[in-house]
């Protein structure tokens, strides 16, 4: 009887070797043939689910970006404002070996969306999303009065979006994937500073 293949779970068994490979490698540095390797299949078993490193790429970020909102929603059920901005922001935050290995993943892909426009559309959406969920938490802190600072929701939102985008990039980038211990203090003081 010949062996049922669920492609769902072969397609994400990939993309994890490719998100540990581009993490140890770099992106240039990752061949589909390493990839296919360390998921244990045949070199050409790649080619049906990506036949290109580009397209297992974009997926690779479309499941890093799914993999974070996850643990989004599990810390954030049943909190509010200031609480449940926290939360997000603490799963966003490159604060341990796996996040950083996420922001591996997801620069490279910023890279390619700067002269790919699918790319660039994929980030646009990602970013509205967590822009409405930052927005959304803050108007729940500002209607609970622990927001006092008179500057708008939308910059506040921008304003620690780019934090936290920044935060992946310089952990990406720093020696031996040394996660800074001063990122969760940066943002208890970005919080801190809502009060006005």
């Amino acid at each position: 009887m010949p062996k049922i293949v669920d492609h769902d779970e072969r397609r994400l068994e990939l993309v994890d070797a490719a998100w540990r490979i581009i993490a140890r490698h770099g992106l240039e540095g990752a061949t589909m043939r390493e990839i296919a390797t360390e998921a244990g299949f045949a070199n050409g078993a790649l080619k049906p689910y990506f036949p290109t490193k580009d397209t297992l790429l974009e997926f690779a970020f479309g499941h890093v970006f799914n993999r974070t909102n996850k643990r989004i929603a599990e810390v954030t059920a049943n909190k509010y404002g200031l609480a449940a901005l926290r939360a997000f922001c603490l799963e966003v935050l490159p604060l341990d070996e796996e996040r950083v290995n996420e922001a591996r993943i997801v620069i490279p892909f910023w890279q390619k969306a700067v002269n790919d426009p699918q790319k660039a559309q994929i980030h646009q959406q990602s970013m509205e999303e967590w822009l409405a969920t930052i927005r959304r938490y803050l108007a729940e802190a500002r209607n609970a009065g622990d927001i006092g600072t008179a500057v708008a929701d939308a910059v506040l939102a921008s304003q620690l979006l780019n934090m936290l985008l920044g935060a992946q990039i310089a952990a990406a980038l720093a020696r031996d994937g040394k996660t800074d211990p001063a990122l969760a203090d940066q943002l208890e003081g970005f919080l801190a500073l809502l009060a006005g």
